[in-house]
């Protein structure tokens, strides 16, 4: 019990972002996430089959997210409860410090303008720290899709984001002269 505990305490926050990234949906993703430990502790007697955990976690957490989307595709409601997809920023410098809460609310509108695909992998990479072969495995893709679909993600990011973070980098350097 207390391992379970600690693999909740552990995963529930990556797969929360995995699932929300998916369905946009706070608590819809809470609950996917929710399923996905109960379905881990209804399996327990077999958890030593499972070769890679983690994988495994985020596999089951972007299959229920999926068979959310196609439940709503068939019976849409609107979610009231839709937000940006954030992103964790952990500054260490006090240069870095000084980046404003303007620049990182362009970069997350960056992101979420991204195709689902790239924001998917662009999240389970960076974020979540994922390497490219469990990324493959969990969206049942290549790792040289996962390689090409980041490049993409991280190409879109540079040519949405560099003018404004240039007005931006300016703007702190005149208001610290």
């Amino acid at each position: 019990m207390k391992a379970y505990k600690e693999l909740c305490h552990l995963f529930f926050h990556p797969l929360y972002r995995t699932a929300f990234a998916f369905i946009r949906s706070k608590e819809s993703a809470e609950e996917i996430v929710s399923d996905v430990f109960i379905k881990l502790w209804q399996m327990r007697a077999r958890i030593a089959e499972i070769d890679n955990l983690r994988v495994y976690l985020y596999t089951v957490t972007k299959n229920l997210s999926l068979k959310y989307i196609t439940r709503q595709y068939k019976n849409p409601v609107t979610s009231l409860d839709a937000i940006p997809f954030e992103i964790n920023v952990a500054f260490g410098t006090p240069e870095e410090l000084c980046i404003s809460a303007d620049i990182v609310k362009r970069i997350q509108a960056a992101i979420n303008e991204l195709p689902p695909k790239c924001r998917i992998i662009l999240q389970l990479v960076k974020e979540d720290g994922l390497r490219y072969k469990e990324v493959a495995a969990i969206l049942h893709i290549s790792e040289l899709t996962v390689r090409n679909q980041l490049a993409i993600a991280v190409k879109k990011l540079g040519q949405s984001l560099p003018a404004y973070l240039q007005s931006s980098i300016n703007n702190l350097r005149l208001a610290h002269k």
